[in-house]
This record gives C-alpha cells, sequence and structure tokens, in this order.
C-alpha cells in the first residue's frame, strides 16, 4: 500500500499552501496498492517534534477502501473527521520555531471503526489495533523560519 502527494515528495517540504501560513487546506493524497479484503482506511495525520509532545493535525477515519484519491481541500464522501488537537478538521503546519516533520500514516483495516466524529487519535489507534492489514505514511517538512 502507497500513499503520496502530488503536492510534495516523501520527506520533502510541504508547500505553503497547505499550512497555516497559506490557505490551510489538506494537500491532495493518492491512494494505491490497497489491499483487496480491506474495508475501511484511516488516516492520521501528526507532528512529533511539537514541543508538548505529538500534535495531532488530522485524523479521517471509515474512508471507503476504493477510494485513490483524497483530493485538496476535501473529505472522502462517507469518511468521518474525528477529533485533533484544534478542531474537527484538518489543522495544516504551523510550528512554532524550525523545522518539523509531518507524518501522514495510512492504514488498512478489517473492519470499520464503531466510532463517532468526537474519537480522538488514541481511541481511534485502540479501536483498529488489532484490524490492521497494512499501512502506508508520507513524510512532509515544515519550517517557519
Amino acid at each position: 500500500m502507497k500513499i503520496t502527494s502530488s503536492a510534495f515528495e516523501n520527506n520533502q517540504l510541504i508547500p505553503s499552501k497547505y499550512t497555516c501560513d497559506g490557505e490551510n487546506i489538506n494537500p491532495p493524497l493518492l491512494i494505491s496498492d490497497v489491499p483487496t479484503e480491506a474495508q475501511s482506511l484511516v488516516l492520521i495525520m501528526d507532528d512529533p517534534d511539537a514541543p508538548m509532545g505529538t500534535w495531532v493535525h488530522w485524523t479521517l477515519f471509515n474512508i471507503d477502501s476504493k477510494t485513490i484519491e483524497i483530493a485538496e481541500d476535501s473529505v472522502p464522501s462517507g469518511a468521518i473527521q474525528g477529533r485533533t488537537n484544534s478542531a474537527n478538521n484538518y489543522g495544516g503546519p504551523c510550528p512554532p520555531s524550525g523545522t518539523h516533520r509531518y507524518f501522514f500514516k495510512l492504514y488498512a483495516l478489517d473492519t470499520e471503526l464503531d466510532l463517532t466524529a468526537e474519537a480522538d487519535k488514541a481511541q481511534i489507534e485502540q479501536v483498529m489495533q488489532n484490524h490492521i492489514i497494512d499501512q502506508a505514511e508520507l513524510i512532509g517538512r515544515y519550517s517557519r523560519n
């Protein structure tokens, strides 16, 4: 399984358009090679370099397993946005200082998650724990210096 973006290469800089310095919209994400037995996908975007611990920027779950693209500034039909550290939607990179890494982690599950939009990253990870078939990640970097 793979997750890529037409906006930036793995481990490269995320364009400011997708950050708090720009339009603060999600970048386009391409998904490929999802296992045929997958029932749903989960996407978690977080920043492990945040000064107060990992900062969650976006959570999406119950994404249709046939999804091949999450278009710029959109949420796939039927997917649920969970709680983040700031809201129930995408919050772009906005590091207080230095260069931070942003992990877009994609999981293929053998089930859908019985959760509401109030679920946070910890709850999502706990419920999906024994249901992960495959996973992939894309790392973007951003600095406001």
